[in-house]
């Protein structure tokens, strides 16, 4: 999927009278796609309600949605490959996806995917590629690395390129109501959005002002950046500059900023009131901050989603796992090295998903040993009785996603079964399903073949 070409490359406008017809034509764009769904097993029964952490009112509490649950979920900026912090993410609300379905729920998820930013126009520089085609490639290893992990797509998986009619109409709103203002600036006047233009501003997060100036600095924002009427003000649309994709709009030719980007495609897909906003801890401000509040300035309404759930961040050799540090530890390469999804789904399992934690070879090595005995466990010819477990592993996820509890339980159960402790013949089956459908863990062996480089991959 291309994203549509820069202003730049259409030539220059020729006349007011022509904008909506050039804007309908420039902003045409195909639907980016996801990826293969695995097939789920259904359980006898339906799981519990789920509980989870609400990052804005610092407790656990009731997740509470209606016949169809909605879930917003920040996707990649696509200018390298997918690491163990963006699985761990990702893997976090496959759990709640489902745990919703398990529920009796259907699910309307939205991912986005961050394809015009400038890490990734750094990137492509660098590299001597076009952005585009280095946020497409990108993008498909993430679709490659989500089937394999097993990972339930999103309904709506949707590039920031593909939403820009959308931003536009987002920001000419807040411009019209005041909560966003163009800085004075001939050359390039960019659009920002005023801190203060809720009174709630502040309530995602729970950080105080210096809290909020360090990150945003450290994050992404521009709290020196001339003309602003307030450090913290976050940009909306930037104005065009030298080598820069851009995109007309009726305050001038540019690009989104950040966060927008998110309250758009999540007001245009599902609406105000989502159930759940979720990414990763570092995304708590500004980020998550920033597009809640975008999105409360349009809608009025005191919060853009009911949940806002958060995961930890996953180190490696001593530090978070980072792009600009280099320490990662990729999806893909471990794939190629023969190590298995269900192993690397394990191996996240293992510690709460709000929890920071680091990974390395012995968290791996547990994970492949839990993965063969429950295999064999799956395999025996009989075992206890599944229904306590199966109960217990749908209690202990729907209380905030407690894996290390469920693998513990499912851990016991597989110990039992291979010491021959029971003699129910369904029992290995049930829990293979439920291993399956509640955890995204297939018990059954992989086929495996070697690639024409020498990598071993899993099918």
């Amino acid at each position: 999927m291309k994203p549509p070409a820069p202003l730049s490359e259409f030539g220059e406008l020729c006349g007011t009278d022509r904008r909506e017809a050039v804007l309908s034509e420039h902003l045409r764009v195909e639907t980016m796609r996801a990826w293969s769904a695995p097939s789920i097993p259904v359980l006898e029964g339906r799981g519990p309600q789920l509980r989870l952490y609400d990052s804005a009112d610092r407790q656990v509490r009731p997740v509470t949605p209606g016949p169809t649950a909605t879930m917003y979920v920040c996707g990649i900026t696509p200018y390298d490959a997918t690491h163990l912090g963006h699985a761990a993410t990702y893997l976090t609300f496959d759990l709640v996806h489902r745990l919703w379905l398990d529920a009796g729920h259907t699910v309307h998820y939205v991912q986005n995917v961050t394809d015009v930013d400038d890490p990734l126009f750094e990137r492509a520089e660098r590299d001597g590629i076009d952005w585009r085609d280095l946020g497409d490639r990108e993008t498909q290893l993430f679709r490659e690395d989500m089937a394999a992990l097993r990972v339930l797509p999103p309904r709506d998986y949707v590039a920031a390129t593909e939403t820009i009619t959308e931003v536009i109409e987002l920001v000419e709103k807040m411009l019209a109501s005041g909560a966003a203002y163009v800085v004075d600036d001939a050359e390039y006047p960019d659009v920002y959005y005023r801190a203060d233009a809720t009174l709630q501003f502040g309530y995602e997060s729970g950080y105080d002002r210096e809290t909020m100036l360090r990150l945003f600095g450290e994050r992404g924002g521009d709290p020196d950046r001339a003309g602003k009427s307030d450090e913290l003000d976050a940009l909306l649309w930037r104005a065009e500059r030298p080598g820069e994709p851009s995109w007309p709009s009726p305050f001038g030719a540019g690009r989104p900023g950040w966060h927008v980007e998110c309250s758009a495609i999540a007001l245009s897909r599902i609406g105000s009131g989502l159930d759940i906003q979720g990414g990763g801890s570092d995304l708590i401000f500004p980020h998550h901050e920033f597009s809640a509040a975008h999105a409360e300035s349009v809608t009025g309404e005191r919060r853009f989603a009911r949940h806002y759930v958060h995961a930890g961040m996953i180190g490696w050799d001593g530090h978070k796992m980072s792009k600009s540090r280099g320490n990662l530890v990729l999806v893909s390469r471990l794939r190629e090295q023969g190590v298995e999804p269900s192993a690397i789904r394990l191996g996240l399992f293992a510690g709460h998903y709000r929890s920071d934690r680091f990974w390395s070879d012995e968290v791996l090595a547990e994970a492949e040993d839990r993965l063969e005995l429950w295999r064999v466990a799956t395999t025996m010819p009989a075992g206890p009785d599944a229904t306590d477990l199966v109960a217990r592993v749908r209690q202990y996820l729907a209380d905030d996603l407690n894996t290390p509890k469920a693998l513990a339980a499912v851990d016991a159960w597989a110990k039992d079964a291979v010491s021959y402790l029971g003699h129910d013949r369904e029992a290995p089956g049930i829990v293979a399903n439920a291993v399956d459908a509640l955890l995204g863990v297939e018990l059954g062996y992989p086929r495996r073949y070697v690639d024409g480089d020498g990598n071993h991959i899993f099918v």
